[in-house]
Order: structure tokens, then C-alpha cells, then sequence
């Protein structure tokens, strides 16, 4: 059943000048500001820079759903699918100010992230039905239930428009590829409702910059699978995509694809030049100069009087995450990760160890063994199946292979080559970190409570579960030898 919220029209919170019915992306980027620093300040993570790239596309897109829907029902003309999960909170941010979230308080959007609130880092579904519809998580699990909701508009003949916002390093999993060759033949065979995809195209990942550490991708060849392909210059002009809209609705084409060319991190100097476009949050939390400067650089130091005053609420909200002072520990804390670093470098020096990452190698503690072994880490791409696979050709011919990702993408991706790699005695060690709920405040998708019962299941696999930097240190020590072993046998 759809639980979706119909539109009400209102005006914008923070209207564009020019346009009094657009809201004002320097709002939009303003309020996920303050969102993910009450977010930090709590203790959960948060992102910023693909949502400040996303901006100006949601803002069209919205525009276009509302204003030409034939009724205030709006997901009778179109179904939206968002695969860009941790660019969700840009939406919050926009439906906030365009009055769709009614009667929620600002200080409701500060609690993003917490377990108060249902605006999870990644839109869950059964959490906001009333304006999710297909939950997000792992990128690239959005275009294949697109690719079912416009077969089955197809099947009962509704004439309703398939949606979805999706980011260049989705396009590099094999979910997405799948779903898109699909997509396009079956538009050619005129088996499937119209379909539109808007990719926010700013060559960045978690990482750095992807054709820097992976590879270029050339989205163009989507015309030979059955696509409309569109390039869009500037991402952040809103008519500019907004007319690409119109005129892809009024195309003949049923599956047309819009190469929307972006810049992460857009609107702050700092981020849009960093090397990952500033993928998690530039602040950290109590750093409200910071903060407030950021908020000044978005306005060119004008910001206007309410946001001014949502900014001095959010400093009021986060007063109770404030810490009290208390004495130093004498006890030394370390992260997990780094004994991993530690031992893949002893190990490299020693053994023909090879490293694979699919863009998180800066979360899960292998870039000691990136710095010191650049010939022998490879990145992938977001990819994790293709990851795995990989290593296990490497396996067969006598190299260490090592991956590595979060825990919840490994494990649900990776398993089935995994289950080959076993079947072809092809010894991998995986470290998949933030395991359990380490990554809880993400939503449910990145709750990886369910990997050990799935990892256990494997044959002739081990499953180790370190709980200090020690441990994890002479742990992966002992599995290199133990897969140098099985290589020599």
C-alpha cells in the first residue's frame, strides 16, 4: 500500500529572489548544516558534501513532481526513487522548507540521525512511509525496484513516470549495470513505463576523486543499450535541469538518462576543493564558529535573519550534548583498524600480499599498506562483488589477497563470490569493519547484525571478531599465515 503524503501548496520557507516559488538552495544547504551538526554533535556521523552537490537537482525534481502532477497526489503521475542514501538528508532539508513536513519543528529536523526521530542517514521506508517509498542503503539497490515499478505500471497500463536520483559511484556496482541494461532493452521492446534518471556526476567517492584512484567511466554508452542520453553542463542551474525535465517527459523516448555534471562539496571553498569533496562533515561537534562562518560563506557573509535564528536555535539544541570536563584516563585507546594497518605492512614486507578496496580503505584502516605498497592496492571501485571476485583470481595465482569494506556491504554483496571463491580454493582475508550497529544511526541498511550468522554459514571459513587494536594486529597476522599455508598446499 502507498502511505505517501499528497503535496500542499504552499510557499517556501526561504523563496529564491527571482523565483518566489523555488526554494533557495543556499537554505537547503544551510539547514543540512545545522542538521548534521546536531547530528555530530550527538555522536553520529553525517555527510555533506554529495547532498550539497544534489541540491539543485532535488529542487528541480520536486518542482516538477508538484507543479505538474495532475492532482496533489502526486505519486499518481510519478513514482521517486532516491538511491543516493546518504545524500538523503538534503531532502529533508528541502521538504522542511517547502512545508511537507508539517507540523514538525525545526528542532524535529535537528534530531536527524538520533533514535528519536525517523529521519534516519539513509530513508527507510517503514520508518517515514509518508514520504519514502523504496528505502535506501547500499548504493545501486534503487534502479532495479525502479526498473519493477515502471515494468508493473507497464502491465496494468498506468501512464505514470519512474524517477531516480542516483550518484556516478552507484554506477559502478553491478546492481546498478544490471538494472540499467535491462531498463534500456526493455524501453526498445516497449515493455516498460518511461524511466528517467538523474545522475549527480561529480567524479568523487568517499575516498578521493574517482578517475584519480579508480577508473573514468563514459555514461554516454547507455545510448547503445537503449537510453536517451542527455549531458547537463551545469548542475547547479535549477531551470536548466528543470527544462531537461520537461523535455524528457515530452520525449518519445521510454528510458532516458540526464548526465548531470556536479561539484561536491558546492557551496563552501574548503570542500568543493578537497580531495573528497568533503564526503562526511567538514565540522566537528561544538565547532560553532566554524559553523556559523560556513553559514556566512553560503550567503557571501549576508545569510538572512532566519536563518540566523535557526542557527542560534541549533546551538541551543546541541547545549545538551555538551560535555562536562573529566579527568584524563590513563588507560590507552586506539581504534581497532589500526592494528590492522600495522600488521598488512609487516605482512607486505614479507609476503606477496595484494589489497582491495572498494572505496572505504580510509575507514577500515588499510591506508598504512596503501602508502607503503601503491603497486599493490588496487581500488576497485564501489563495487564489492566485483572486489571479491577479484581477489579470489589473485588468490589462484599465489598472491595474498586481502579486502576490504564496511562489514554490511561485504557480507550482502559479496556472498556469493565468497561462496565461489571457496568452491575454487581461493583463500581470501576480508576486513569488513563497522560491524553490528557501529554504523546504527545510517538506518537499517547499515545495521550488519545479521553478518556472522551469514559469514558462519560459509564453508571453510573463519570468523574472527577482534575487540582491541593488540588483538586485531596479531589476529591478522596469523590469518596471512595461515592463508600463505593453504597457497603452498
Amino acid at each position: 500500500m502507498n502511505h505517501l503524503r499528497p503535496y500542499e501548496t504552499s510557499s517556501p520557507l526561504f523563496p529564491l529572489n527571482e523565483q518566489p516559488h523555488l526554494p533557495d538552495p543556499r537554505a537547503v544547504r544551510s539547514l543540512i548544516l545545522m542538521m548534521d551538526f546536531a547530528a555530530i554533535s550527538g555522536g553520529a556521523a553525517a555527510h555533506w558534501g554529495g547532498p550539497s552537490a544534489f541540491t539543485e537537482i532535488f529542487i528541480a525534481l520536486h518542482q516538477l513532481i508538484y507543479q505538474k502532477s495532475s492532482s496533489p497526489n502526486w505519486f499518481e503521475d510519478f513514482n521517486f526513487v532516491n538511491d543516493a542514501g546518504h545524500c538523503e538528508n538534503a531532502l529533508y532539508s528541502l521538504r522542511y522548507i517547502l512545508g511537507q513536513y508539517s507540523p514538525m519543528e525545526f528542532e524535529d529536523l535537528l534530531k536527524f540521525r538520533s533514535l528519536q526521530s525517523n529521519l534516519t542517514g539513509h530513508g527507510e521506508s517503514h520508518l517515514n512511509p509518508e514520504h519514502v517509498l523504496i528505502s535506501n542503503g547500499p548504493l545501486g539497490s534503487a534502479p532495479g525496484v525502479l526498473q519493477g515499478l515502471a515494468m508493473a505500471d507497464k502491465l496494468c497500463g498506468k501512464k505514470r513516470i519512474s524517477l531516480c536520483t542516483i550518484s556516478d559511484g552507484a554506477m559502478m556496482e553491478g546492481e546498478t549495470k544490471e538494472a540499467l541494461a535491462a531498463i534500456g532493452g526493455l524501453a526498445q521492446k516497449n515493455k516498460i513505463a518511461k524511466c528517467i534518471f538523474l545522475l549527480s556526476n561529480n567524479k568523487t567517492k568517499l575516498s578521493g576523486r574517482i578517475e584519480e584512484d579508480s577508473f573514468a567511466m563514459n555514461f554516454s554508452t547507455l545510448q547503445e543499450s537503449g537510453f536517451h542520453y542527455q549531458k547537463i553542463e551545469d548542475g547547479h542551474q535549477i531551470q536548466g535541469i528543470y527544462q531537461a525535465l520537461l523535455d524528457a517527459i515530452a520525449s518519445p523516448h521510454q528510458a532516458i538518462f540526464l548526465d548531470i555534471h556536479t561539484v561536491k562539496g558546492y557551496g563552501l571553498k574548503s570542500t568543493a576543493e578537497s580531495k573528497n569533496g568533503g564526503h562526511g562533515f567538514l565540522l566537528k561537534g561544538g565547532e560553532k564558529e566554524k559553523l556559523s562562518a560556513s553559514i556566512h560563506e553560503l550567503y557571501d557573509n549576508r545569510p538572512p535573519a532566519d536563518i540566523l535564528n535557526y542557527l542560534e536555535r541549533t546551538f541551543a539544541f546541541c547545549q545538551q550534548f555538551d560535555k562536562k570536563e573529566s579527568s584524563p584516563s590513563s588507560v590507552k585507546t586506539e581504534k581497532v583498524q589500526a592494528g590492522i594497518g600495522r600488521a598488512l605492512v609487516e605482512m607486505g614486507h614479507k609476503h606477496p600480499v595484494v589489497l582491495l578496496s572498494s572505496d572505504l580503505q580510509g575507514s577500515t584502516g588499510v591506508d598504512p599498506f596503501i602508502k607503503t605498497f601503491p603497486e599493490r592496492s588496487f581500488d576497485v571501485g564501489i563495487a564489492e562483488a566485483n572486489m571479491v571476485s577479484a581477489a579470489a583470481g589473485f588468490s589462484k595465482n599465489n598472491y595474498i589477497s586481502v579486502v576490504n569494506t564496511f562489514a554490511q556491504f561485504g557480507v550482502s554483496k559479496g556472498m556469493l563470490p565468497f561462496f565461489m571463491a571457496n568452491l575454487s580454493s581461493a583463500p581470501i582475508i576480508a576486513v569488513f569493519s563497522h560491524a553490528g550497529m557501529q554504523d546504527a544511526a545510517d538506518g537499517a541498511s547499515h545495521q550488519c547484525t545479521n553478518y556472522l550468522a551469514a559469514t558462519y554459514a560459509l564453508p571453510r571459513t573463519t570468523v574472527i571478531y577482534p575487540s582491541t587494536s593488540s588483538d586485531a594486529e596479531e589476529l591478522m597476522k596469523m590469518s596471512g599465515n595461515h592463508v600463505l599455508y593453504q597457497s603452498l598446499c
